[in-house]
């Protein structure tokens, strides 16, 4: 998978804390997957814009490029936002397509991570 470029891509924020959720998000989705090409975007409030991550993952050497909405639901961002954007993005880098993921939506094991949310308070309290 060394040519598909990966780009995380989330809301953003005005607080860095925010923020640096999805770069850490990154770092760890490209050590476990062993992928080469990660980037992160945020859609507002922060830098890198979807643009500039694309380019990132085209200059390190994707032929092709895929986003993954760091949301939860197929809401309006993920469902007509992120799309435009990835168009406009694509523009500048003729001949390597982009192809959206679904948002992370119901997935049996983000109800483990809840759970682990969970009882995380309930061993504090």
């Amino acid at each position: 998978m060394s040519e598909t470029g990966i780009i995380l891509i989330d809301h953003g924020s005005t607080f860095r804390s925010g923020n640096d959720v999805l770069v850490k998000l990154a770092k760890l989705y490209a050590r476990t997957t062993d992928t080469s090409i990660v980037e992160y975007a945020h859609m507002e409030l922060a830098p890198p814009t979807l643009s500039e991550a694309y380019g990132r993952c085209v200059a390190r050497g994707a032929f092709r490029v895929i986003i993954v909405p760091y949301f939860l639901a197929p809401g309006r961002h993920v469902s007509h936002d992120i799309p435009h954007m990835a168009e406009d993005a694509a523009k500048a880098h003729p001949g390597v397509p982009f192809h959206i993921t679904e948002p992370l939506g119901v997935d049996p094991r983000i109800a483990l991570v809840l759970r682990s949310r969970v009882e995380a308070v309930l061993d504090e309290h």
